[in-house]
């Protein structure tokens, strides 16, 4: 697992190195937010393959076998480990406060909650937050952002991308001491279980949505600076139109 992620990484990043010297918008270009649409449709086209062929019959499978209370277990295991990056990202933010009751949440999930997979901190007033690098570039000034469809990743942006790259490290030393089978087996059942999560979304999405890259594109970028502005983002121009 750990090699197929460092595959997985170099390839975005040299995805992220090229498309970042190739960012224009054209004359004319009236969607100035997704540059490199012509890219992203190829990328999103492929990714909804693989997704449509491989990891969504796996994923109805998992669901049908597995009860509900487990696969929310599981789901709560990999949301506390995340809390770790959280945690970081509330520091690298400025937002200490923040950061004292996420690394609470985790101390209490993983110990009375036995290793994440009971959310206690829920219970107890400790809420879950939700920031990431990419969240951090943008509050040190990198608002704006071209929109990039990332190999097997999907939606994200250039400056997100970038942040998904800076937080591999805290990942491979994490898990550089780990058999590699088990990260195999871990890595699978955290992709299955999300996206065994999402097929009603998915199922929503290809009857309600006329253009489900478009739909997706927006979607993910109106929900990113949501999450960047803690939830209060200030009116743009689009608002106003």
């Amino acid at each position: 697992m750990v090699f197929q992620r460092v595959h997985l990484l170099l390839f975005t990043g040299l995805t992220l190195f090229f498309l970042t010297g190739c960012v224009s918008v054209p004359p004319g270009q009236e969607d100035a937010k997704d540059p490199l649409q012509s890219y992203n449709r190829t990328m999103y086209s492929i990714n909804d393959s693989l997704d449509s062929y491989v990891i969504k019959p796996v994923a109805k499978g998992y669901k049908a076998v597995t009860p509900n209370v487990m696969r929310d277990g599981i789901s709560n295991f990999f949301s506390n480990i995340g809390d770790i990056t959280v945690f970081l990202n509330d520091l690298l933010q400025g937002k200490v406060s923040q950061g004292a009751q996420d690394a609470g949440r985790f101390a209490v999930n993983t110990t009375v909650g036995i290793l994440g997979f009971i959310d206690v901190a829920k219970h107890i007033g400790l809420e879950k937050h939700n920031e990431d690098f990419g969240q951090t570039l943008a509050v040190w000034g990198w608002e704006d952002s071209p929109y990039l469809v990332l190999p097997l990743l999907g939606p994200s942006t250039i400056r997100d991308g970038l942040g998904t790259l800076a937080a591999y490290p805290f990942s491979f030393y994490a898990n550089s001491h780990a058999n590699s089978t088990h990260l195999t087996e871990i890595g699978a059942l955290e992709v299955v279980n999300t996206r065994a999560g999402l097929l009603a979304a998915s199922n929503v999405l290809q009857t309600a949505a006329l253009d489900p890259y478009t739909f997706v594109r927006d979607a993910y970028l109106q929900r990113r600076r949501n999450l960047i502005y803690d939830g209060h983002p200030p009116r743009s121009k689009e608002d106003d139109e």
